[in-house]
């Protein structure tokens, strides 16, 4: 899989990467459901068999068992394959298990010392402040993610979920290297301002939710639905998910899915190749619970859309 350059860094990653949100198992609020530890490293291993070189993770993905859980898939793993590992700040819990919003500098420095332990690594290869919440927080805490590069415990810094204003209030701090926003042919918000000022200074894309939570994959089926379990938060918690919009989402892939039949391709890896389509973004992060789930995927990797076919997939999507 070839790869490209993120941002003004020097790492050269692959159009996908292995996403790992679901991974982190129950137990925590934005949890997918149970999930089997073996599925998941059987999963990451399939993902650097087909070329992938970066995973995206989260301290709060299960509250570290996400990461805890990527040290282990690669300790077997020959040190020339392994892939470089991204991570993130800002989100932190009790003993509870309550989930809260810190981007001081004393708590992101504990974070990314306990990230450093959860992943086995002496350094983390990009390192982002998850949310930007405390908004009054947000100098302060960048500021810190600078002085954690400069100390060598991580190799560049970015920003996810930030809108333009509080990118340029990082960006006067120290450079973003990256942004990661949600970004799919059921979310498109960012188009407006946010990819083009990204393009605009050099800052990377990594779209998170590319295939709108798995909604874009052409696996769903109102039946799949009803069946989901209580603590999977798409259940009530994602908003793409709920009626009428379900049912509309629904109607749309199967249009998108004889499109894509066209191409030679799966209707998933259609939904990709558009967001990887466009100029501002790098790359995209695809998550899998299981082995097989990523093989009709990665062609999105060298899928180029006909001229004006991204839009006409994208007037397939209903209002």
């Amino acid at each position: 899989m070839h790869t490209r350059r993120l941002g003004s860094s020097d790492l050269m990653i692959t159009p996908l990467g292995f996403g790992s949100w679901a991974i982190g198992g129950a137990g925590w609020p934005f949890a997918w459901g149970h999930q089997d530890d073996s599925d998941s490293i059987a999963a990451i291993h399939e993902a650097l068999d087909l070329g992938i070189n970066w995973i995206d993770t989260a301290p709060v993905y299960g509250l570290g068992h996400a990461e805890e859980v990527i040290r282990r898939a690669l300790a077997a793993v020959p040190a020339s394959r392994r892939p470089l590992l991204f991570t993130k700040c800002g989100r932190v819990w009790n003993d509870r298990r309550e989930v809260g919003k810190r981007l001081t500098a004393a708590s992101i420095r504990a974070e990314c010392e306990a990230s450093l332990r959860r992943l086995g690594v002496e350094r983390i290869d990009l390192y982002q402040i998850h949310w930007p919440e405390p908004d009054d927080e947000i100098e302060e805490g960048w500021a810190e993610c600078a002085r954690l590069r400069a100390a060598g415990k991580v190799g560049w810094i970015g920003v996810s979920n930030f809108n333009v204003a509080q990118l340029e209030r990082a960006a006067a701090i120290a450079p973003v290297t990256s942004l990661q926003p949600p970004y799919s042919l059921l979310r498109r918000d960012i188009e407006g301002e946010i990819l083009p000022w990204c393009q605009a200074h050099g800052v990377g894309v990594l779209a998170y939710s590319p295939m709108a939570s798995g909604l874009l994959t052409g696996s769903w089926s109102p039946e799949r639905f009803r069946d989901l379990p209580a603590d999977d938060w798409r259940k009530e918690k994602n908003p793409l998910f709920q009626e009428p919009r379900f049912s509309a989402h629904l109607a749309f892939v199967e249009r998108l899915r004889s499109r894509a039949a066209d191409r030679g391709v799966a209707v998933g890896a259609m939904a990709l190749a558009w967001v990887l389509g466009h100029a501002a973004v790098t790359a995209a992060i695809v998550g899998a619970r299981r082995p097989g789930q990523l093989g009709d995927l990665v062609a999105a990797a060298d899928l180029r859309l006909l001229p004006d076919e991204g839009e006409a997939i994208a007037a397939l999507v209903p209002a």
